[in-house]
């Protein structure tokens, strides 16, 4: 493992390792961003009908709560490299399979539902394969700058540079944006491939042990440290409240402020340039609070943020929250995955980081729903005001986590633990 020390605070190295795995990543977002604006547009190409155009992001949705648990404990028992490389492998001849179909005018709406799941379906190995992968390739104070850097550069590339490209290379043809896609799977997966890395090394696993036992043993792990369940808890809340007001945001700005199609675009862009913003803070917040504190923080300032914009009929005072809250929300991501990773036993970080991602996925389309009652129920302003309720009781269910005697639960199975040549 190599760090460098920057001002006096361990940071990873860009040579080596972790320079590889960040470039992947920022790649591959990449191409994920541009695949993910095409889609629905060539859905509408294909039908008009609104159902059936939702259920293609719905299919991005599906696959973690059915496979995102099995996905952990797969990214535990396998090497975590070879494991990414070979999905991107996979993913990357997927997409280039279906850039050729668009391209000869073969699309479907069917084919549009199997390429959304077939990739999320693989994703649940390659995300809990990724988190588990970090821990090897950087040092352990050095994991809140490794995965700040990584966050920063993902949001960088799907947030704000994908965006111009879609609308260049429709030009050039619909199939035109997959084709990239299938181009950044394949650069991606030879970055991982290319890490050096021994095998991993296994302690005897228990007789009979099975895939489902191992789930189970994960999830008792991550219910024992009560840390790591508060803050899994506080996730699950945070993302309910966050599906209900994405949701319902695009009737916030065009009806309740009546600010056109221009606001709506103006409020994106500035949750995106504040995720930008918390990249580059989130180490700094975290060393003056610790980890648990960052998130703390971070939770107060979001609810803040949405009670402004519940409250404020202004687009200004709405541009301003959704910096704050997008500047707020990397911080906790940064903090959350840090924090999971450095507490988790070293053979169940995969499993550990499933559950939160499960967490996180179900709580997404669980808050649009609620956000569509409440916009019913309360006004259009409703599901703001509705989710600064629900990261108040999030801000509360941590502050039990924050005492200084909460263990670091020990692990009760033998799993993988990678090691990477120095």
């Amino acid at each position: 493992m190599t760090t460098v020390e920057s001002a006096g605070k361990a940071a990873p190295a860009w040579r080596g390792g972790f320079g590889r795995l960040w470039t992947a990543a920022v790649v591959s977002r990449f191409g994920d961003a541009l695949r993910t604006a095409a889609l629905p547009l060539l859905a509408v190409r294909l039908t008009d009908e609104p159902l059936v155009i939702a259920s293609v992001t719905a299919c991005g949705y599906v696959p973690w709560l059915l496979f995102g648990l099995l996905g952990g404990a797969v990214a535990d028992r396998v090497d975590q490299r070879r494991a990414m490389w070979a999905v991107d492998t996979v993913r990357g001849l997927i997409v280039a399979g279906f850039a050729l179909t668009v391209g000869l005018g073969h699309a479907s709406i069917p084919l549009l539902l199997a390429l959304a799941f077939a990739l999320t379906t693989l994703q649940t190995l390659f995300d809990n394969a990724s988190t588990a992968l970090l821990p090897s390739l950087v040092d352990k104070e050095a994991l809140g700058a490794a995965n700040a850097r990584l966050m920063t550069g993902q949001q960088l590339a799907g947030g704000l540079l994908a965006g111009p490209f879609v609308p260049l290379l429709l030009t050039a043809g619909a199939f035109m944006p997959f084709a990239a896609d299938a181009g950044t799977y394949l650069v991606a997966a030879a970055l991982v491939a290319s890490l050096r890395t021994r095998p991993a090394e296994r302690e005897p696993r228990p007789a009979g042990s099975t895939l489902r036992a191992e789930i189970g043993a994960g999830l008792r792990a991550l219910w024992r440290d009560r840390a790591l369940r508060a803050v899994c808890v506080a996730t699950l809340l945070c993302n309910i409240g966050m599906g209900a007001l994405i949701a319902t945001l695009v009737l916030h700005v065009t009806r309740w402020l009546d600010a056109g199609n221009a606001g709506y675009a103006a409020a994106m862009t500035a949750y995106a340039a504040g995720s930008l913003l918390g990249g580059f803070v989130a180490q700094r917040i975290a060393r003056r609070t610790g980890r648990v504190g960052a998130l703390l923080v971070a939770g107060a300032v979001q609810t803040s943020s949405l009670v402004l914009i519940g409250t404020v009929r202004h687009l200004g005072a709405l541009l301003a929250g959704m910096l704050l809250l997008g500047a707020m929300g990397m911080v906790w991501n940064v903090n959350q995955v840090t924090l999971m990773q450095q507490r988790s036993p070293a053979s169940m970080v995969g499993r550990i980081a499933s559950a939160f991602r499960t967490a996180s996925t179900s709580g997404a389309p669980l808050g649009a729903l609620l956000g569509g009652v409440a916009a019913r129920a309360w006004g259009l302003n409703g599901p703001a005001l509705f989710a600064a309720v629900l990261f108040a009781l999030a801000v509360t269910s941590l502050i039990p986590a924050r005492r200084p005697d909460v263990p670091v639960v020990a692990a009760d199975d033998g799993a993988t633990t990678a090691h990477v040549t120095r």
